[in-house]
């Protein structure tokens, strides 16, 4: 059975590295699925559907975006590892079951290092939110407080091991400062909470708060990026005011499952680059607080990898582990 398996995989790289052609896949009647291993509604989401929108001329059965949440994308991923290297099945996802999961669960189903990168479609810097009621002013009065206070401030996350909650680690482990762990499910009960009060800081993604730093509900300190974003260009980076490795990005990511062909690869990331260079999808995109990127599978691995070995060193010294 396992020898008809392997061979039935080689056969299906062989097809899949002769139909590298968009006009071959269309012709063909073939499908692309993007499995999203999240819930709808969010830029894990949204993204992939700007995209396959203007992907469908290349496929003749279109392309569909498929949600599978759950257990922290873990169960979506699986289901893409285990499909055929064939190009026809993507994960699109955030870090978590990239770069992420395998780091902080006991156990997988999958082997995230065995990802084929396609492309990195975007990346969306975390910001430093802080609830109305905190008697602080800007960052430094932050920090200070934190030193003051040790344990006394909540901070929330979309849930355990999530990117907030990791970004939450790293600031701690640079500041020297220690603040108490508050998980929520999702982004948005974790808003409510920390607009209402009921909690102190936020570590989210800049398309989510930015809204309501605009509108005086909560005030974002500081972007975890390089540069200052577009999205509140008044708000200062981290590294501006003294932080420099404070730098956490969101990315939104399509990998292929192990021994994907590279051509089949490559022809998709070409696909995706080039529904991306329209100025339409390029605003869409940064409505989200995303900068688009669509970099080639090369560059994206490269990145992948440097992220997992960050965010590693954090959940090792942090001690994160989950079942």
């Amino acid at each position: 059975m396992q020898g008809s398996n392997i061979g039935r995989r080689t056969a299906l790289q062989g097809l899949a590295a002769t139909l590298i052609s968009g006009t071959a896949w269309a012709q063909s009647g073939n499908t692309l699925r993007f499995i999203v291993p999240f819930p709808a509604g969010g830029t894990a989401d949204i993204l992939p559907r700007l995209i396959a929108d203007k992907m469908r001329a290349h496929y003749g059965g279109g392309v569909v975006v498929d949600n599978r949440p759950g257990a922290g994308g873990n169960i979506g991923a699986e289901r893409v590892f285990r499909s055929d290297p064939d190009g026809l099945t993507l994960l699109a996802s955030p870090p978590g079951p990239i770069a992420v999961n395998h780091n902080l669960y006991t156990k997988l189903s999958f082997d995230p290092t065995q990802w084929v990168p396609v492309t990195v479609l975007a990346t969306a810097p975390n910001i430093l939110a802080v609830s109305n009621r905190l008697p602080v002013k800007n960052l430094t009065e932050f920090i200070a407080y934190l030193k003051a206070n040790p344990g006394k401030v909540s901070v929330a996350s979309q849930g355990s091991g999530s990117t907030s909650h990791l970004t939450a680690a790293l600031f701690m482990q640079l500041t020297g400062t220690e603040m108490t762990h508050v998980p929520y499910r999702g982004t948005a009960p974790a808003l409510v909470d920390l607009i209402a009060g009921n909690v102190d800081v936020f570590f989210d993604n800049i398309g989510s708060s930015a809204p309501h730093h605009l509108s005086n509900k909560l005030r974002v300190f500081a972007v975890a990026d390089e540069k200052r974003s577009k999205v509140l260009p008044e708000v200062p980076t981290f590294a501006e005011q003294g932080l420099r490795d404070m730098q956490a990005v969101t990315f939104f990511s399509v990998v292929a499952p192990p021994g994907t062909p590279a051509s089949v690869v490559s022809n998709v990331q070409k696909q995706i680059a080039d529904a991306m260079s329209g100025q339409e999808v390029k605003q869409r995109f940064e409505e989200q607080g995303t900068e688009p990127r669509a970099w080639s599978p090369e560059e994206s691995g490269k990145f992948i990898r440097s992220e997992t070995e960050k965010w590693k060193k954090v959940i090792q010294a942090a001690k994160v582990t989950l079942e």
